[in-house]
């Protein structure tokens, strides 16, 4: 019998958390059912506390990368630690939910909509996060696929942006089947893309962060960086764009425009000298980025 899922210590947008929470959500009980509307209560209230964060300013003398994200751990646990003792929040989607619509929807691979009202797109960052997993074990089977007969979610993904990554190759020499698979690397194929909490897509298939610099419009979900080589999880700003051609195009200017990513350019006749000089510039903090983005290009892009 599997028995109650603890939150002592973990959120559901930990994919490893959010596996446990489907399980125990098997037996339909009143205990499963409230966990996971906790977890989503913590959730909610973590992107709360992101948000008065960045209303309040962050920019003192003080500030750096290493102190946010420690600001960010702290945000995540304080977010769990409230949730657990409850903010009324999760009793009341508790009581909208009597027709089981939670336990389905973290049983079902498709799930249909949970009828949150506006906290619909505390449901997306969840289910970007559930998807992920499936994502990469998508990636990672591209191995036994052949160029010459590509699988299916790769014509698709290939069909809607090959036009966009060849405006984008001709402006900065890189070859548009290598902007092709790193963007299926941090979109997982178009599975986990970036979306805005109404549930409407960024376009942002590259995962560019929005900076100071950044006058466009933005989005904020979870997303999974690394520090000395540990994973962990906080709500960052990105970019969004009105399509996949602008999305491109921004892509292509910050190749060929920031001065770090030089190497980038010079390495463009070669998918593992070029993924290795986007790693070493910092385009990702993930220390296998490289070793994975040249496993892409390769087995989905070789031909």
């Amino acid at each position: 019998m599997i028995g109650r899922v603890d939150l002592s210590d973990k959120l559901a947008f930990d994919s490893k958390g959010l596996d446990a929470l489907r399980q125990s959500s098997k037996d339909n009980s009143p205990e499963s059912l409230k966990a996971a509307a906790t977890q989503f209560e913590a959730l909610f209230m973590s992107m709360m506390l992101k948000s008065m964060r960045q209303a309040g300013g962050q920019e003192g003398m003080f500030d750096n990368e290493q102190s946010r994200m420690y600001t960010s751990m702290l945000d995540q646990q304080l977010s769990q630690k409230m949730a657990s003792r409850g903010m009324g929040l999760a009793d009341a989607m508790v009581r909208q939910l009597s027709n089981n619509a939670m336990s389905q929807a973290l049983q079902s691979e498709n799930p249909p909509p949970i009828p949150l009202g506006g906290l619909g797109g505390v449901v997306d960052y969840v289910e970007q996060q559930k998807y992920a997993l499936r994502a990469e074990k998508l990636l990672e089977s591209t191995g036994n696929i052949s160029s010459n007969s590509p699988a299916r979610h790769v014509q698709e993904f290939t069909q809607k942006l090959a036009a966009h990554a060849e405006s984008a190759s001709q402006g900065t020499g890189i070859p548009a089947k290598f902007m092709l698979g790193q963007a299926a690397l941090e979109s997982g194929w178009g599975k986990r893309e970036i979306k805005a909490i109404d549930g409407t897509s960024s376009h942002n298939v590259f995962g560019i962060k929005a900076g100071s610099n950044w006058k466009g419009r933005t989005v904020d979900t979870l997303t999974t960086e690394y520090s000395n080589g540990v994973a962990y999880q906080k709500v960052e700003k990105f970019r969004a764009y009105d399509n996949y051609g602008d999305a491109f195009k921004d892509y292509a200017k910050l190749i060929r425009d920031n001065p770090r990513y030089q190497a980038v350019l010079q390495n463009g006749g070669d998918a593992t000298q070029f993924a290795q000089a986007l790693q070493k510039a910092g385009y990702a903090t993930d220390p296998h980025y490289a070793q994975k983005l040249t496993k892409v290009i390769q087995q989905s892009f070789s031909g």
